[in-house]
């Protein structure tokens, strides 16, 4: 099973400052940029959960 990084929003749902954080230790974790995100929505459309594979992969 690959690795994987996944961010959760504190509260519901997800903030600006969350996000960025979540982009800020894909960075860090060397995560290749054309990796594809999956990100979880909630009803209304708003961000509850955003994830990345570690490493190269086709997602």
């Amino acid at each position: 099973m690959p690795a994987v990084l996944r961010f959760t929003g504190e509260a519901k749902d997800m903030t600006l400052e969350e996000l960025a954080a979540f982009v800020e230790a894909a960075r860090k974790a060397s995560v290749p940029f054309d990796n594809p995100i999956r990100a979880e929505l909630s009803m209304s459309g708003k961000i509850k959960q955003v994830e990345v594979r570690i490493g190269v992969g086709d997602g």
